[in-house]
């Protein structure tokens, strides 16, 4: 959880001088949660969200899937056959709503879907990023997700890749993985490698 300034959480902490949980507490209460959903029949179905069976957001799950939406209004985001543009917060009478748009290169579509998929709890599906992009992804990064691995942060069959509960504290370690050297997709929720703060939206 982060508090920002000028929001009724955040400004609310700043007048009863609220701490943050340390690191640590965090990560205990972030796994003490998802124990206690899972005792009354929720599934932990993505790094920071739970739902009964067959009621996941369907809407979250889109982005998460590399999927394709549509947004409409001000501010909204849309992304179709790897275009992908915003619209302006504020519009004029007349005025194209659009304002900016850009092609996402292949490497930056495959991966956005390596790890977005990775927050999920069924993890990376293999067999359809080799269809869809030609890769193999444990050829391809294999020798640097073996630690996380060995840690037990991750595990793997024939077709999936997926974080465990414990990885999911380290999400953004272990999805920078899939990040090239000056790739200019963006991680949202990353935290530094020393970081046990679970990734909350």
């Amino acid at each position: 959880l982060e508090l920002h300034p000028g929001t009724r959480l955040g400004d609310a902490a700043a007048e009863t001088r609220a701490a943050v949980p340390g690191d640590d507490d965090a990560a205990d209460m972030y796994l003490d949660t998802m124990a206690r959903l899972e005792s009354v029949g929720f599934e932990q179905y993505e790094i920071s969200n739970a739902a009964r069976p067959g009621r996941r957001s369907r809407h979250n799950v889109k982005y998460w899937t590399d999927g394709e939406w549509l947004g409409f209004g001000c501010g909204a985001h849309s992304t179709l056959a790897a275009e992908r543009w915003n619209n302006m917060a504020r519009m004029e009478r007349g005025a194209s709503p659009e304002s900016a748009r850009r092609r996402l290169t292949r490497r930056e579509q495959l991966e956005e879907a390596l790890f977005m998929a990775l927050r999920l709890a069924d993890g990376v599906p293999l067999d359809q990023i080799r269809t869809r992009y030609g890769v193999d992804v444990w050829q391809e990064w294999g020798e640097r997700l073996a630690p996380f691995e060995e840690a037990g942060l991750l595990e793997r069959d024939d077709r999936r890749l997926r974080l465990t509960r414990d990885g999911m504290l380290l999400a953004s370690s272990v999805m920078t993985t899939f990040l090239e050297a000056g790739s200019t997709v963006k991680y949202p929720l990353a935290r530094p490698e020393s970081s046990w703060r679970p990734e909350c939206d």
